[in-house]
């Protein structure tokens, strides 16, 4: 016997609603309805269609109802850190803002001065990324909408409120606002207002697998359907890394897409000077845990070379140019793959060969030559924070599990478990969808813990286990990356 559970998946290319079913020895997924998240520039700024996804969720969840029945609950995870603003009668003002969007250029820097970087990150024990939502909203507090707001609620958030008319703010999301005490994961209001922001903008928190109610009645009516909204872990890294299959706690992670986020699972955060300086972040998973990781950039630079190459007319099929770049010599060109030349969409394999000429490398110019760059570099990007991160949490680790996106990209697996000098455990792809279904299926009381929820992973789920090969030399790599880090 199982129960049926629907995931709704947002990712920053594209959403999907899935149907996963839920039983003693079951933990299967169906994908129902796959749409395109694509951002649109407005008048200078760049949104997130977030009218568009709802609607495409709706279809999603009439889909599901028609071909699988009524699901036990609903769950809705999401990228991180972007928000839409209320007025007062609960009106969205305007489509959200983009994270890639210039508005933030300069803010960090600024804040940093003021409060400084070692006060900030022992109170929020974030990572400084430029897109945080603290610095979104420092850059939006003198527009009319932000003056007018009533309640700001992240991507997930809002979609449940337009489901069940619920407002809240589910923790692990939040936890990447850099507005989160880091020790007693409450709201910092006195950060808030120290920099000028409205902390009354910020919702009651929620935790993973809390109920938001029934359908709002209209919603019910047009997917055919009632059920309940229940709270998952809405950052979709905190559910991926519910849905790695690891077996005790000396495993590293990877949740590869268009971002690599890679780490470790700890019991508490790690606040120490060196781990500011090293840029790592202290984002709350479920259960008290401590998602301890880096923002390594992923595979948007492969994503976005794919895409220039689509536009420029070139051949741009990539299981090809996979084959193709596994054919290249390894190591010719090593690039920062964080630099932040390559955050903003736009032509990718032109600015890796300005930094490859940049920093006196060989320039790649085939589209093979190119993706065996960014392969190599993610494997230099992924080796560095994993050994640092083990280090910095005095923690062993043993394997390194990628899930997502990245998972089917057989070469980056194989260069990841080379460099790190780790075997490398590949899979589940759908490791966030999952995690959103076990956190439903946990407050359905199917599954007693986490650690039950990934017993079930991995007697259910197919992985491929990759073994470190000698051959390349990565030390001399990292030297070599190293170096060209220091000349630009």
């Amino acid at each position: 016997m199982t129960s049926l559970f629907a995931a709704v998946d947002l990712g920053a290319s594209s959403g999907r609603v899935v149907a996963g079913r839920v039983g003693p020895e079951t933990l299967e997924l169906t994908e129902g309805h796959r749409f395109v998240n694509e951002p649109v520039r407005l008048a200078g700024t760049l949104h997130w269609n977030v009218a568009g996804l709802y609607a495409e969720i709706l279809r999603g969840l009439r889909f599901l109802g028609r071909d699988h029945g009524v699901p036990t609950s609903i769950g809705v995870d999401s990228w991180a850190v972007d928000y839409g603003l209320l007025d007062d009668a609960g009106a969205l003002l305007g489509p959200p803002v983009h994270y890639r969007d210039e508005r933030t250029e300069g803010v960090a820097e600024e804040i940093n001065r003021r409060l400084g970087p070692d006060a900030l990150y022992q109170r929020t024990g974030l990572q400084i990324l430029p897109f945080n939502t603290i610095y979104q909203l420092v850059a939006a507090r003198d527009t009319a909408a932000y003056r007018a707001a009533h309640d700001l609620l992240l991507v997930p958030d809002l979609i449940g409120y337009w489901l069940t008319g619920a407002r809240g703010a589910e923790v692990t999301n939040a936890s990447t606002t850099q507005l989160l005490d880091v020790h007693t994961r409450t709201w910092d209001t006195a950060l808030a207002s120290s920099l000028g922001l409205r902390p009354e903008l910020l919702p009651a928190l929620r935790q993973p697998g809390e109920s938001l109610g029934g359908l709002r009645e209209d919603v019910a009516t047009e997917v055919g359907f009632d059920a309940p909204v229940v709270a998952v872990a809405s950052h979709d890294t905190a559910s991926a890394v519910i849905g790695v299959p690891a077996v005790g706690d000396r495993f590293a992670y990877i949740s590869c897409g268009t971002w690599g986020l890679a780490g470790l699972e700890l019991d508490r955060p790690v606040l120490s000077s060196a781990s500011r300086e090293a840029n790592f972040t202290n984002e709350a998973g479920i259960d008290g845990t401590v998602r301890y990781l880096r923002n390594v950039m992923g595979l948007w630079l492969l994503q976005e070379s794919v895409r220039w190459w689509e536009r420029s007319g070139l051949p741009a099929d990539l299981p090809t140019l996979l084959a193709d770049a596994a054919g290249v010599p390894a190591g010719r060109t090593v690039i920062d793959v964080d630099d932040a030349r390559f955050l903003p969409p736009g032509d990718m394999p032109g600015r890796i060969a300005a930094y490859a000429a940049e920093t006196g490398q060989p320039v790649p110019s085939a589209p093979d030559e190119i993706v065996r760059c960014i392969l190599d570099s993610l494997a230099l990007a992924f080796r560095r924070t994993l050994r640092e991160a083990a280090d910095l949490a005095s923690h062993d680790v043993d394997v390194v599990h990628i899930v997502g996106g990245g998972a089917r990209n057989a070469l980056l697996c194989q260069l990841t478990a080379d460099a790190t000098g780790l075997p490398v455990v590949a899979g589940p792809v759908e490791a966030t969808a999952l995690g959103n279904v076990l956190v439903q299926a946990r407050a359905a009381g199917l599954i007693a813990d986490l650690s039950d929820a990934r017993r079930l992973l991995a007697a259910t789920q197919a992985t491929v286990r990759y073994e470190p090969r000698p051959g390349i030399d990565w030390d001399s790599l990292a030297g070599r990356l190293a170096s060209s880090i220091a000349k630009v």
